[in-house]
């Protein structure tokens, strides 16, 4: 059987992840293959980490991907700080904290969790006071959960954390590179990030970082594989239980990512070269401007939303800048919608899981999706199909709200030059 060539339909991609890739980023990937272990690529491997400590904004000395998709770098720091017996709080407040229990319970983890309803967050006393309640050795907690479009505070807890002792491990997967994250002065122990939304990147790497308290942990538990191992290291006897994972042993990729270079696994190449130039990028605009980005394109989209006569789902409070959720009217089939924008528009945006399946529509402003003719697009062409499924959509309102927001933010860029 002959196969024809790979031709994927060209897509609009206003999901929350994956998201669209920059050009630049797919350009990168053609970069010929160099071996892990050729000076040119080890350069290029520190340039990554030396890039992910400006954007994860700390001076934390292992800052490295895991090769795998976003759920790999929470296992990599989970399963190389859990002993079974540990004790680890997970609050939830949606999909990705029942992640987290997940992977630690398979650990061998003591996990207690605490939850609110799904469109809310917590309180940052209240998750205080549960630590107090807990003292568990490591608090486990989601930052942005696009499962419902919702942001947790972080600081209050990070420094309530450090005070009694207890290691902070955040998913920050769909946050990093869209808002702010400040890994030093939240004190975050160990923080995961993602490729595939705001650093517009492919799936199939997870940056992580983490500091000295964590370290000493892994080194507790250091092993190095016999094959590989020195005469020494083959003597030695640790007293702490060695890590679960082969493949996520932290402890062994300190070695692989740093001045030692020990083989670990192949290094995934090509998404090495993405990663360094979605990075370089994100510098390149600045932290500041892209959070900036990111915020004026979500207010030009809730405002067209609104105008369209659609209803917000969640605590606008503390809303994730770079995912918006609608709450499908009564009597919409909200799959039926997102088919038809699919197949007429090219567009996809996503539904949810658990108890807002169904539901609720979620759309992602990420990375290099997150663009002006992306947010008209979407506006015009989620209007023109809600009134072929026959709800009373206000006609018109939507793109004309959304441009008040990009005039209205053009107007004050004006004014502020002509101060100048």
């Amino acid at each position: 059987m002959a196969y024809s060539e790979l031709n994927a339909p060209m897509r609009t991609i206003m999901t929350p992840g994956p998201v669209e890739v920059d050009p630049r980023v797919l350009r990168a990937m053609s970069t010929p293959i160099l071996g892990q272990f050729d000076p040119a690529f080890t350069t290029i491997m520190n340039e990554v980490m030396e890039m992910l400590r400006l954007v994860f904004q700390t001076k934390n000395k292992w800052a490295f991907p895991i090769d795998g998709t976003s759920r790999s770098g929470n296992e990599a720091i989970l399963c190389s700080i859990i002993e079974p017996g540990d004790k680890v709080l997970v609050p939830i407040f949606g999909r990705f904290g029942h992640l987290l229990v997940e992977i630690c319970e398979r650990y061998g983890a003591e996990v207690h969790t605490m939850e609110c309803p799904w469109g809310e967050v917590f309180e940052p006393q209240a998750v205080i006071a549960e630590i107090k309640k807990v003292s568990p050795k490591i608090t486990a907690i989601v930052h942005g959960e696009t499962s419902t479009g919702c942001m947790q505070p972080l600081k209050e807890i990070g420094r309530a954390c450090r005070e009694l002792g207890v290691l902070l491990v955040v998913d920050a997967v769909a946050s990093i590179g869209g808002t702010d994250v400040k890994v030093d002065e939240w004190c975050i122990d160990g923080l995961i990030g993602g490729t595939q939304k705001c650093l517009s990147v492919p799936s199939g790497m997870a940056p992580i970082t983490y500091n000295e308290r964590i370290e000493e942990i892994i080194q507790s538990r250091k092993k190095v594989e016999r094959g590989i191992a020195t005469d020494e290291e083959n003597q030695q006897v640790s007293l702490s239980r060695p890590i679960a994972s082969n493949y996520f042993d932290l402890s062994m990729l300190q070695d692989y990512w740093g001045p030692r270079r020990l083989n670990h696994h192949t290094e995934a190449t090509s998404m090495i070269y993405a990663l360094r130039e979605g990075l370089r990028l994100v510098l390149e605009e600045g932290l500041e401007t892209r959070f900036a980005r990111h915020e004026l394109h979500e207010a030009a989209l809730v405002e067209g939303i609104k105008a369209m006569g659609l209803m917000l789902f969640g605590d606008g409070k503390n809303k994730l800048p770079c995912v918006t959720c609608i709450e499908i009217p009564k009597g919409i089939d909200g799959e039926a919608v997102r088919d038809m924008l699919l197949n007429e528009f090219g567009i996809e945006i996503a539904s949810s899981f658990g108890p807002l399946h169904g539901k609720i529509w979620r759309i992602g402003t990420m990375g290099f999706s997150c663009r002006k003719e992306n947010i008209l697009f979407v506006l015009a062409s989620l209007e023109a199909v809600l009134l072929r499924k026959g709800f009373q959509v206000n006609r018109g309102e939507a793109l004309q709200a959304a441009l008040d927001v990009y005039v209205g933010k053009k107007e004050k860029m004006v004014a502020s030059q002509r101060s100048l």
